[in-house]
């Protein structure tokens, strides 16, 4: 007599194999349906090495290193090429450093806002004693905007064009942000103009250089209600030195915002890391920021990225919260094909005995309905009776009887009453 168990090792092998092909189904529809793991190498689009936007690119590059994930930084002439870059799908930018203003419609409705990170005023810097306090004023002059494919160029070229500024009535170069301050001393160029944060060495240096001066737009007030990305900026006297007085004057200005952006592909968990990454980097307060005002998921002029404003409203997840990326990455996936497989697995599991069950009385029952037919047979037969074949057909019912794999508690279903058949 055999062992009796639950389940046969066939019953075993199907139910393995069931196993089996649920949990790839699973994983299928993971991976088709729902986000992909997050990438370990990502690739920046940042600005010349002289700039801010490298800086902050550098100091991602150590922050997420720490995490996993690989940053790897593509410098440019700035924001103006960051843009067209991160268009262009074939370019293998993930991210860049953008300012308010760059962004057409509908060509950056693919594009997304990480967050917002800093203001970043157009400085317009004259020659002390140059009667200059709007664009206007800058007609006929030399004016240097910046290299083509900086933010500077595109910006100041937008808002020189509204005040009729233009190549045909100035000349309009490009000095190297280096050579801004040497450039206009030696009378090479009559303005400046560049559009960067408030930290730049550079602009620190024509900050406090006695035969430069900084303009301030009387129109200042106007130019947010032309532009939505423009917001009005004021330096006050003494904000870069107290002694000399730098600037001497409260200063009206007008800024941008610079931003983290990228395609509205990029991973919810990326966006989470970057947003903790960034918010350590850009928590300081400059000249025109409020204390903890950056960074912000304010509208500047591209959309704003639907996991960013998740993250805003709700932060990290209790994952992301204790424990490092990765770690909470493969949990977090783990989670996520664990708990449709419980949703299938468990009511199927409540119901496997009933299955075996089933399964147990439908073989008995089989072999059971021979032995009737035989047992009519041998009844209801008259004449010359073929008892040999009869013992052959009783011997063959009970040798798969005895072959049947049950449990202990189907004996007595096991246990059929053969009857004595005739001669």
């Amino acid at each position: 007599m055999k062992e009796p168990f639950l389940y046969s090792r066939r019953d075993l092998i199907r139910a393995g194999v069931l196993v089996a092909l649920l949990a790839a189904l699973c994983l299928w529809v993971s991976f088709r349906f729902l986000d992909p793991i997050p990438p370990r190498r990502i690739v920046i689009a940042s600005g010349p090495r002289s700039g801010l936007y490298h800086h902050f690119a550098e100091r991602y590059k150590e922050a997420l290193a720490a995490e996993g994930v690989i940053l790897e930084e593509r410098m440019t002439d700035g924001a103006a090429e960051n843009y067209r870059l991160l268009l262009d799908r074939k370019s293998g930018v993930d991210l860049a450093l953008l300012q308010g203003g760059i962004a057409t419609f509908p060509e950056a409705d693919p594009l997304v806002m990480i967050a917002s990170l800093y203001y970043e005023p157009l400085w317009i810097f004259t020659r002390r004693g140059e009667a200059v306090d709007a664009l206007s004023s800058l007609a006929g002059k030399r004016i240097s905007l910046g290299s083509p494919g900086s933010g500077t160029n595109l910006l100041a070229s937008q808002l020189l064009r509204a005040s009729h500024v233009t190549a045909e009535n100035s000349t309009l170069l490009a000095i190297p942000t280096g050579r801004l301050v040497s450039a206009l001393k030696e009378r090479e160029i009559d303005a400046a103009m560049i559009v960067t944060g408030p930290r730049g060495a550079t602009l620190h240096a024509a900050l406090t250089d006695p035969a430069l001066e900084l303009v301030g737009l009387a129109q200042a007030d106007a130019y947010p209600q032309r532009l939505t990305f423009i917001t009005r900026r004021t330096l006050h006297a003494g904000a870069v030195e107290f002694v000399p007085l730098t600037p001497p004057r409260d200063t009206a200005l007008v800024a941008t915002r610079a931003m983290l952006a990228a395609r509205d592909t990029v991973h919810p968990a990326i966006v989470n890391l970057l947003l903790e990454v960034i918010r350590d980097v850009h928590n300081d307060q400059g000249y025109f920021e409020t204390p903890n005002e950056f960074p912000n998921i304010d509208l500047v002029d591209i959309r704003v990225s639907p996991d960013a404003m998740r993250h805003h409203r709700f932060g990290p997840s209790l994952l992301y919260r204790y424990l490092p990326f990765w770690v909470a990455t493969t949990l977090e996936r783990f989670i996520i094909i664990v708990v449709p497989l419980l949703a299938v697995f468990l009511p199927l599991f409540r119901f496997l005995p009933q299955i075996a069950s089933w399964r147990v009385r439908r073989l008995i029952y089989r072999w059971y309905g021979q032995l009737i037919v035989l047992e009519h047979e041998v009844q209801a037969r008259e004449g010359e009776l073929p008892v040999t074949r009869w013992l052959s057909d009783l011997d063959r019912i009970q040798r798969g009887v005895e072959n049947i794999t049950i449990p202990a508690s189907f004996a007595s279903e096991r246990r059929l009453r053969l009857r004595q058949l005739p001669g």
